[in-house]
C-alpha cells in the first residue's frame, strides 16, 4: 500500500550556471505523461510490470503511469518530481520522497516486487526515478538531478539519499560509485519477461549528503 504524503518543495526553478539551456523546476500536474515515459525508461522494466497489472481494459501502461503520477498526496505523485528543461521541452526528471518506516504495511506477496520492498532505508531521501530523454544525453542533465535531490534532502533535515539499481546496469553503477553512493544491501531479482535483466542482484545503495 502507498503511503499518503503532502507535496514537499522543491527549491525554486533555476538555470544550470554551466548549460544555460537546462532549467530546473518543480512538477506540475500537467508534466504527468511526461513523467510517466521517464519512469518506464528508469525502471528498466519494472514499472511496465506494476502497471500492467493495474491497467485497465484498453489503457497503455503509459497512460496508468499518468493517471498514477497526476494523484495528490501520495508519495508516487507528480508533487515529488523534478522537471529538466532544455530550452523550454522537457528533457528529464528526478522523483523522490522520503523514505520512512510503516508499521502497518503487509509483507509484499508479489514475489517479482518482494526484492525491492526489502531495500529501503529508512530515514533517507529515496530516489525512485532520475531519466533523461535519450535526444538530451550525455549533456550532465542527470547529474544535476542528482544534485537537486542533495540540495532537497539538506532541506529537509535527511542525512543520506538513497536508491536502488539493477547490478547489470553497469554504466549507471559506475556513475552513482562516482558520485559516492555505497552499497548497504542487495537481494536477488526476479526474473519477468518485462525485466531488462534475467539474472544479477537489484542493489539499494546511499550517499552522505554533501
Amino acid at each position: 500500500m502507498e503511503k499518503q504524503q503532502g507535496s514537499i518543495k522543491f527549491p525554486q526553478a533555476r538555470k544550470d550556471t554551466a548549460m544555460t539551456n537546462i532549467t530546473l523546476r518543480p512538477a506540475v500536474k500537467e508534466d504527468s505523461a511526461a513523467i510517466a515515459q521517464l519512469f518506464l525508461i528508469s525502471s528498466d522494466g519494472l514499472a511496465e510490470y506494476i502497471w500492467s497489472q493495474i491497467a485497465a481494459p484498453g489503457e497503455s501502461v503509459t497512460d496508468v503511469g499518468a493517471r498514477r503520477y497526476a494523484r495528490d498526496g501520495v508519495a508516487f505523485s507528480y508533487q515529488h518530481c523534478l522537471m529538466a528543461e532544455c530550452d523550454g521541452k522537457i528533457a528529464g526528471m528526478l522523483h523522490s520522497f522520503p523514505m520512512e518506516e510503516d508499521p502497518d504495511a503487509a509483507p509484499e506477496e508479489d514475489p517479482v516486487l518482494r526484492p525491492y520492498s526489502e531495500l529501503e532505508d529508512y530515514g533517507s531521501l529515496y530516489i525512485s526515478s532520475v531519466a533523461v530523454f535519450s535526444e538530451y544525453r550525455d549533456q550532465g542533465i542527470g547529474k544535476q538531478l542528482l544534485a537537486a535531490a542533495d540540495e532537497r534532502a539538506k532541506s529537509l533535515g535527511l542525512s543520506r539519499l538513497s536508491l536502488i539499481c539493477f547490478e547489470s546496469n553497469e554504466d549507471a553503477m559506475r556513475l552513482y560509485r562516482r558520485l559516492g553512493y555505497a552499497e548497504i544491501a542487495r537481494r536477488a531479482i526476479v526474473p519477468h519477461p518485462t525485466l531488462h535483466y534475467a539474472d544479477g542482484d537489484a542493489i539499494l545503495l546511499a550517499c552522505p549528503v554533501d
